[in-house]
């Protein structure tokens, strides 16, 4: 049976449910309140994320390193997995929904040689001494004029505490190419025609990204990346 849903508007809105998601798109000027009960027909798809920020071409793509990401789990994971599967199913086949801390912006990836016990001591002590956080998306933002729609993440505060922290740890780092731009993507692979990139910017994510972990995976594209170790993240902090 289809979800409950009551939504109260108070200018013009309009909505797109997706397999019992429900999806609010803000037209400009109006504004709306949802309240939603959601069916949870979404499971992820098993497979280890890494970044893909570095595929936007293939002279992008770099060799073999290992990236630290956070997955988007729960109702905010659910919801940005319906929403890349309605404007990129490749994207929602692929992996799942996650911000990079190392490997894309600020820093590049890790050394692969770097040995699993090196890296689980130096990480693990930065996730023992950090305390999970709760985060607000804002609202989308279209990367370089391309298709590519992302959810960005404010850079300073906790997060970045947790960035930098990672950042200047002492493993080896490769380069990035950009400045630290914590972000989660939507819509990646597909070519949007100009409705579906007026109906992604307009997408407005309630649900907060949850950040209770960091995650470790090896890349060597274009393999599928290869899970090393998950680090709860325990501190009071």
């Amino acid at each position: 049976a289809p979800p409950t849903t009551r939504c109260v508007q108070t200018a013009v809105s309009h909505h797109r449910s997706i397999s019992g998601i429900t999806i609010s798109f803000l037209r400009p000027g109006g504004r709306h309140r949802c309240a939603s009960r959601l069916s949870l027909h979404h499971l992820f798809v098993a497979r280890v994320s890494s970044s893909i920020d570095a595929e936007l071409s293939d002279k992008w793509r770099r060799g073999p390193g290992i990236f630290v990401v956070i997955d988007a789990r729960g109702p905010a994971g659910e919801r940005i997995h319906a929403i890349q599967h309605a404007y990129d199913p490749k994207l929602a086949n692929y992996l799942p929904p996650h911000l990079t801390l190392a490997g894309s912006s600020g820093v590049g990836p890790i050394d692969p040689k770097t040995s699993r016990e090196r890296l689980r001591e130096v990480l693990g002590e930065i996730a023992a001494s950090t305390a999970p956080m709760t985060l607000a998306f804002k609202a989308p933002i279209r990367f370089m004029q391309s298709d590519i729609i992302v959810l960005p993440l404010d850079h300073h505060g906790p997060l970045r505490d947790l960035y930098e922290r990672i950042a200047t740890c002492g493993l080896a780092f490769q380069p990035a190419r950009f400045s630290f731009t914590p972000h989660v993507t939507l819509s990646f692979f597909r070519t949007l025609t100009p409705l579906q990139r007026r109906e992604l910017l307009a997408v407005r994510l309630e649900e907060p990204l949850v950040v209770d972990h960091i995650r470790c995976s090896l890349t060597d594209e274009p393999l599928p990346p290869r899970a090393l170790f998950e680090l709860p993240l325990t501190g009071d902090r």
